[in-house]
């Protein structure tokens, strides 16, 4: 394939997943591409969720363990939303799991042993960064007058602000 054919294939391909939308293509960009890294913060704190959820130890084993298990089912059910309300608006999202590493703001953590109240605090922390993150989003959604990605993420904002209490508070 030339590089004007490799070109052209690419062109078409963008083409072809360019939902109509009254929003400016640069407004889909950034939102898209906030959107995308949203999805990939999501997917890292699922995935860090379900595996302090699978290690918990201790005392409180059943509440914590109950308490992740929960949080990891509200964390992966954001997940679909994000990268549907990316395309409705006519922008591309992850495709891999290196898409999600090269996407994600939030660390991994790959330690052999996390004692319980570290991973709540941990979890915690994460959370309000995930908030800070949805924040930033919704700053870009209302730029480009976004208001039904925007409404999206206000429910998160919230549903992620009671992750971060309870998780604060378990912690104690």
């Amino acid at each position: 394939m030339t590089k004007s054919s490799s070109t052209q294939l690419a062109d078409n391909t963008v083409a072809a997943l360019r939902t109509p939308t009254d929003l400016a293509r640069d407004g889909v960009n950034e939102i898209s591409s906030s959107l995308r890294h949203l999805l990939a913060d999501v997917f890292a704190l699922y995935v860090k969720t379900k595996n302090f959820h699978w290690h918990m130890s201790g005392p409180h084993f059943r509440d914590y363990h109950l308490l992740l298990d929960e949080h990891g089912e509200q964390i992966f059910a954001m997940t679909d939303d994000i990268a549907e309300r990316a395309r409705k608006i006519g922008g591309t999202t992850l495709r891999s799991i290196t898409d999600i590493s090269e996407h994600q703001r939030l660390q991994d953590n790959n330690a052999d042993f996390v004692g319980p109240k570290e991973m709540l605090s941990e979890l915690a922390e994460d959370n309000q960064q995930l908030v800070k993150f949805l924040r930033a989003t919704h700053e870009i959604c209302d730029q480009h007058n976004d208001v039904a990605t925007a409404s999206l993420i206000e429910n998160w904002i919230d549903e992620t602000e009671r992750r971060t209490w309870f998780l604060f508070e378990a912690a104690q």
